[in-house]
C-alpha cells in the first residue's frame, strides 16, 4: 500500500499543504477547526509520519507519554499507580524530562492519543500499561514507529521493549501458601479479564488450585474498591460452601474486602484468610495487617524510566525481568475455621 502523503490529506480536507503541515506538527498558523479537520482526515487515512523526516526536522521533546485507560476515581484510589508514577518521575527529574499523562475511558481513545502524539511530535516515547492478550496497541505503535516500552510480560509484548514481573510464579506461591494453611475453598477477586497480567495470574491460579486439589472461584472486577467490596459480600454470603481464603488482585480491593468481612461479623484470619497484591502501605495499616505479594512498585517505575532512556539511545528491543513478587506473611493469614 502506498504511503499516504500530506498532499492527499490536504486534498481530502480542502486545505493547503502548508495548513496540513502546521496542523500535523502542532504549530500555530491554522484555526482550531482546521486543525481538527486535518487530524480527523489523517486518522481516517491512517497516515503515518515519515520517521526519517521527523528526525531531521525536530529535536527531542524531552517528554514521555503515559495514557491510562482507567476511570479517574479508580486511579485516585489505587496505590499502584501513585507509586509507579513516582518511580518514573524520580528518574525523569534527574534527566530534565517531563511525563505527560492522559486519562481516557477506553482502549480506542488511548490509541487515538498515540496517533495524535505521533503526528504532532508531542513525546519522544510512550509507556504502555495494562497489556492485553493480542493487544492492538502493539502493532499500532510499531506502525507509527513511535518508541514504546510496555509494562507487562514478555509473551504479550509483541517484540517491543518490556519490563515485567513474574506474576505466574507469584500467584503459584500465593495459592501454595493457602493450601499449606489447610484451606480447601479459595477465591480470587480479579481485575478485568482482558488485561494480560490478570489473564496470566488466572492461568497460574487455576493450575495451582487443580494441582493442589482446591476448589477455586474467580470473580472479575474493575480493580475499584467499590467492586472489591461488592464481590466480597457476594462470596461471603454464598452459603456454607463459601471460600475460606481470598486472593485480591490489588491492595485497594483487599482493604475494601476486609471491611466487608468485618461488617458481616466474620473475623480475619479466624474465618477468612486474605492475601493482597503489590503490598502498599495500606496492607500495613489495617487490622489485622494484610499478607501480600510484595514488590517495590516505586523501583519498578524507576526501572521503566531507565530502560526508556536506553531505548532512545538506540538500544535493541529487549525484555527486562524486574522482579518476582514475594509473599509477605502477616496477620491476615491463618488456618481455616474448624
Amino acid at each position: 500500500m502506498p504511503r499516504v502523503t500530506i498532499k492527499e490529506i490536504a486534498r481530502r480536507a480542502g486545505v493547503s499543504k502548508g495548513a496540513v503541515s502546521y496542523a500535523l506538527n502542532g504549530q500555530p498558523g491554522v484555526s482550531d477547526a482546521t486543525r481538527a479537520r486535518v487530524l480527523k482526515v489523517a486518522e481516517e487515512l491512517e497516515w503515518v509520519p515519515n520517521r526519517a523526516a521527523r528526525m531531521l526536522s525536530a529535536a527531542r521533546s524531552e517528554t514521555f507519554g503515559l495514557v491510562l485507560a482507567r476511570t479517574a476515581k479508580t486511579l485516585s484510589e489505587e496505590p499502584f499507580y501513585m507509586g509507579f508514577i513516582g518511580g518514573v518521575e524520580s528518574v525523569l527529574s534527574t534527566k530534565g524530562y517531563a511525563l505527560t499523562i492522559q486519562v481516557v475511558p477506553d482502549l480506542e481513545t488511548e490509541m487515538a492519543a498515540y496517533r495524535k502524539w505521533s503526528a504532532e511530535r508531542r513525546v519522544d516515547a510512550v509507556i504502555v500499561v495494562d497489556l492485553r492478550v493480542d493487544d492492538p496497541r502493539v502493532p499500532l505503535l510499531q506502525k507509527l514507529e513511535l518508541p514504546a516500552l510496555v509494562v507487562g510480560d514478555k509473551s504479550l509484548a509483541g517484540g517491543l521493549t518490556c519490563v515485567w514481573t513474574d506474576s505466574t510464579t507469584a500467584m503459584t506461591e500465593a495459592v501454595e501458601h493457602i493450601a499449606e494453611l489447610g484451606h480447601q475453598r479459595i477465591a480470587r477477586v480479579a481485575g478485568p479479564p482482558e488485561h494480560g497480567h490478570v489473564w496470566m495470574r488466572g492461568q497460574a491460579f487455576a493450575a495451582a488450585a487443580d494441582r493442589l486439589g482446591l476448589t477455586g472461584t474467580v470473580v472479575h472486577t474493575d480493580f475499584s474498591g467499590d467492586e472489591g467490596a461488592s464481590v466480597t459480600r457476594q462470596l461471603m454470603t454464598s452459603g456454607p460452601d463459601r471460600p475460606t481464603a481470598v486472593i485480591y488482585d490489588n491492595d485497594l480491593m483487599a482493604v475494601a474486602g476486609l471491611g466487608v468481612i468485618h461488617e458481616l461479623g466474620l473475623a480475619v484470619p479466624d474465618d477468612v484468610t486474605i492475601i493482597a497484591w503489590d503490598d502498599s502501605t495500606l496492607c500495613r495499616i489495617t487490622h489485622p495487617t494484610l499478607s501480600a505479594m510484595s514488590h517495590d512498585v516505586v523501583e519498578y517505575g524507576g526501572r521503566v524510566a531507565h530502560h526508556l532512556f536506553e531505548l532512545l539511545d538506540g538500544a535493541e528491543p529487549a525484555a527486562h525481568l524486574n522482579s518476582t513478587p514475594k509473599l509477605q506473611i502477616r496477620g491476615s493469614s491463618g488456618p481455616p475455621p474448624a
